[in-house]
């Protein structure tokens, strides 16, 4: 048991911090009330004051999958021998000894959204995890989480230079598309065949999307990029979540419109290719004045995920406020990522992930004091 004393707890169910004791259990929030007393076997942290925070999350990346200081033997991002892989599981090449795990802990972020890159029309499956942890299968909190798809310069680059499909966005999104339709297909045969139906690894990955569990994950940055994907996700009846929206300001009340909501970033970035030149720091807030439930993400390692509570700052200037900021990168980023059941907010029942910061977050100058991750202190990490 660890008892958090004399907190002032952003619980992001509040509308306002409330100053409270806090009593984690077996890795959950067992309690949370003005005055919880000490008993005996308890851990006690008395936080005197300081900021209680739902662990951050970061709701789009590559960590583990694109490692830090390796190179080329590191790199499992990208499967390019063929151009749709939908049975690609993102925590069968996540490697918890990734060096970015530990800075994500150093700054208070307990979970991400990892998976595949952007070169293919389908990448495979993306995967909800904690950053702490040695083995992935103990780090997960939802696999499958999405199924990524990409739409504009990345697979139509890397699949033209071969002379290879596709070479324009009309071959990606024909692609998408004709994949889709076979999956569908496929679930009708099910739903008529009875016993006598048999399974098919390849279609057997869409079942949690055609079940309305997960969405389609679209890497869509350019505006014509982003209607194409609500335009198949709405054709086949599908759950989507907007990618990076780098342009989503400009259609900002037809995301709205469309219900589907838009991880935003990477904005620390280099405007490294024309399909980002409009990448701002003010796309966060213009989405959410028109009423798109946003997250914040780094795209690590675009951006290095140890900012993104930096990145949320500047969103938080740019127009989008602290607290909006705040929920980004933990609430609304769990809601968009299916978890907040279990992560994103501090509440009863829920795991007991959480950051202890002196100051305030989005401050460059705030300091992180404690890392909390399924009720064990994991950052700084103990002396043994």
């Amino acid at each position: 048991m660890l008892l958090i004393k004399n907190g002032i707890l952003y619980t992001m169910e509040e509308t306002k911090p409330i100053q409270a004791d806090l009593l984690c259990v077996d890795g959950k929030i067992a309690k949370i009330a003005k005055r919880i007393p000490r008993k005996p076997g308890m851990e006690v942290l008395d936080v005197k004051g300081m900021g209680v925070y739902p662990g951050f999350i970061d709701a789009h990346s590559h960590i583990g999958i694109s490692e830090e200081k390796i190179g080329v033997q590191g790199d499992d991002c990208n499967e390019v021998t063929t151009q749709i892989t939908p049975y690609l599981r993102a925590i069968d090449a996540i490697n918890p000894m990734d060096s970015a795990f530990h800075n994500a802990l150093a700054e208070g972020i307990t979970g991400v959204m990892a998976g595949p890159g952007s070169a293919n029309p389908i990448g495979g499956q993306f995967a909800f995890i904690k950053t702490c942890g040695r083995r992935i299968d103990d780090m997960v909190v939802l696999a499958p989480a999405a199924i990524k798809i990409a739409f504009g310069e990345n697979p139509k680059m890397n699949y033209g230079q071969k002379d290879e499909i596709p070479s324009t966005r009309m071959g990606t999104a024909a692609m998408i598309r004709e994949e889709l339709f076979k999956a569908k297909q496929y679930f009708e045969e099910e739903q008529n065949a009875g016993d006598s139906f048999k399974q098919q690894f390849r279609m057997e990955c869409y079942r949690e999307l055609f079940e309305g569990k997960i969405p389609l994950k679209a890497h869509a940055h350019r505006t014509d990029d982003i209607f194409t994907a609500i335009r198949i996700a709405k054709e086949f009846q599908l759950a989507l979540t907007i990618d990076h929206a780098t342009e989503g300001h400009l259609i900002a009340d037809e995301i709205a419109y469309s219900g589907y909501p838009a991880i935003v970033g990477p904005s620390l970035s280099s405007r490294s290719k024309l399909e980002v030149s409009h990448s701002d720091f003010k796309v966060a807030g213009l989405l959410h004045k028109a009423g798109v439930l946003i997250a914040i993400t780094t795209d690590h390692p675009v951006s290095r995920i140890q900012y993104l509570p930096l990145c949320a700052a500047l969103a938080a200037r740019e127009g989008l406020g602290e607290e909006n900021a705040l929920r980004a990168i933990t609430i609304d980023a769990a809601r968009i990522c299916r978890v907040d059941h279990r992560v994103g907010s501090l509440k009863e029942g829920k795991d007991a992930d959480l950051v202890i910061y002196e100051g305030n977050p989005l401050e460059i100058t705030a300091s992180l004091y404690k890392t909390i991750v399924n009720g064990e202190v994991v950052w700084p990490q103990k002396q043994k």
